[in-house]
């Protein structure tokens, strides 16, 4: 979920260090009728618009006020949703999926098979622009739908009547299940879509659902809004709260304050926090499955365009040192695939890739002063400056701040200007290449490396720095054709190895989320720091 995400999807720089107000936690909840929670989020909404949504912010409410024919268990399975019951074609090519007749949308219409098609439709037709289309690859005509060769009509999905779906593959997708619980792949009301035009999914009133809430209160730069218990929803009498109330909090300080004074029912600690509160009643670590790195404009920049330079600054970069500035439970990346995200046959996927690969993810001051003398050699300049531009939390400012240092002191040919934005902001600079350098992060979207390695393909919308590589491009294709297991873990792994000897992104640190969440609050589901409130109750 992106992100993001989803899937991540893209979501907000993590938070670093802050000194405590205070060191106790108080358990009673925020909401005196019990039916209520007070939430928090880091970032504001980009929008709600589920063909055009790419962030952890949007794909976070998204599950919570849409429903596709799966939901996500925190176990990385899937319970059905909107489907009834699935058959699956020898070849795994047909889906045939029967969906249920109990649900609405919360304008009153039924929601039917031709919602699926339409909504896939929509994220696929070059016309939406969507940077999540690439999800559906491999089923039939996508791509060429996507590269205008062919109509969205002729997309493999149909409604054979009203509750009966078909989804026609080109391929066998080993993922297929995962991708159908994930927000890019939940229905959407045409008739909606229409009659709001282009202020669809800007704001909470310009909007119809199909999930266990609906939304109020955003408008679309809303720093606060509300989740309310949708009464059209077919599962609603095993949705136990009435609402959620969200508020931004982009400090972790205050955050903390807001719930010791009882008006936030949990919060996400900073990494001083967590040192702190590891003993307080309601902490835990969540998984995010997310990557924090670095990406290069390769398409404007053309110092960026060269590898030795791009292996000098990676290399100039103490990963160590900085997930230490950063605390908490973040951990040193050395691959673009986190850890602990996928095992094949009994090992961690990332322990395929060739450690030589990985070189120019260690600090090493003498190789890094190495490539940049070279590079500038190539370059015929002996000087350089660059942008780093990154996300306006605490978290980030105190981030590029330790990059900026570190590499300004191990190359001293090299100037370092950091640029700390809104998310929204930072997320259209780098869409728009408005960029030198910008700290990107990506959650998985469901538990498997290609979540990340698609995003780097050369045509991917994804790929903000526009790094391209036909190697890469060729073993990513080849992953997605081959009938072999082994054949896929052996073409991502390579790809995956070609992508960081060329430095075509630079990851800098994988993350865990530390929250205290008040312990009567049970039934909740994280899904990779996505919180789903269905089954959200106070005892």
């Amino acid at each position: 979920m992106k992100k993001t995400k989803t899937f991540l999807a893209a979501g907000s720089i993590l938070m670093a260090a802050l000194a405590l107000t205070a060191c106790g936690g108080n358990s009673s909840s925020s909401s005196s009728n019990k039916k209520e929670l007070n939430w928090e989020e880091s970032a504001e909404i980009p929008t709600m618009d589920l063909s055009k949504a790419t962030d952890s912010a949007s794909f976070t409410q998204l599950i919570n006020t849409m429903e596709g024919l799966y939901r996500a268990k925190s176990d990385g399975s899937q319970e059905k949703a909107m489907a009834t019951s699935e058959k699956v074609s020898k070849d795994g090519k047909t889906y045939t999926f029967t969906l249920r007749k109990d649900n609405k949308w919360s304008n009153g219409d039924p929601v039917t098979a031709q919602d699926f098609v339409y909504s896939w439709r929509r994220t696929v037709d070059p016309k939406t622009a969507s940077q999540y289309a690439y999800l559906f690859e491999g089923i039939k005509n996508a791509t060429d739908i996507q590269n205008g060769k062919k109509k969205p009509e002729t997309l493999g999905i149909k409604a054979v009547g009203k509750y009966k779906l078909v989804v026609t593959l080109d391929r066998r997708i080993p993922y297929f299940n995962n991708l159908m619980a994930f927000g890019s792949f939940f229905p959407q009301n045409e008739k909606a879509v229409k009659k709001y035009g282009s202020k669809y999914g800007t704001a909470s009133k310009y909007m119809v659902y199909n999930g266990p809430y609906i939304m109020s209160g955003w408008s679309g730069s809303s720093l606060s809004w509300k989740l309310k218990k949708n009464p059209y929803y077919w599962d609603k009498k095993n949705v136990k709260l009435d609402a959620v109330n969200y508020s931004v909090q982009k400090t972790p300080s205050t955050a903390y304050n807001l719930y010791q004074s009882n008006k936030l029912d949990a919060v996400a600690l900073d990494a001083e926090q967590s040192k702190q509160l590891k003993s307080v009643k309601g902490y835990a670590l969540y998984p995010r499955g997310t990557t924090f790195y670095i990406q290069f404009n390769q398409a404007k920049n053309k110092y960026l365009q060269n590898a030795n330079i791009r292996k000098a600054l990676s290399m100039a970069i103490n990963r160590e040192s900085l997930t230490k500035v950063l605390g908490g439970s973040n951990t040193v990346a050395h691959t673009f695939t986190p850890a602990k995200l996928t095992t094949v046959n009994g090992k961690d996927y990332t322990s395929l890739i060739s450690k030589s690969d990985e070189a120019y993810t260690y600090y090493n001051k003498k190789e890094a002063q190495k490539y940049l003398k070279q590079g500038m050699k190539e370059l015929g300049v002996s000087k350089l400056s660059f942008k780093l531009l990154s996300d306006d939390t605490d978290g980030a400012k105190k981030s590029t701040e330790a990059m900026q240092s570190n590499i300004q002191e191990t190359l001293p040919q090299v100037s370092i200007t950091t640029q700390n934005l809104p998310f929204k902001t930072r997320l259209a600079r780098t869409s728009a290449l408005n960029f030198d350098m910008v700290v990107s992060a990506w959650g998985a979207d469901f538990n498997d490396p290609i979540s990340f390695l698609d995003l780097l393909t050369s045509t991917n919308a994804q790929n903000g720095g526009k790094w391209s590589n036909k190697e890469y491009d060729k073993l990513i294709a080849a992953s997605k054709t081959t009938g072999s297991d082994s054949e896929r873990w052996s073409d991502l792994s390579k790809a995956e190895g070609v992508l960081l000897k060329d430095v075509g992104i630079s990851p800098l640190y994988s993350s865990t989320s530390a929250w205290i969440v008040r312990p009567e609050i049970k039934g909740l589901v994280n899904l990779r720091d996505h919180w789903d409130f269905k089954y959200a109750h106070v005892n």
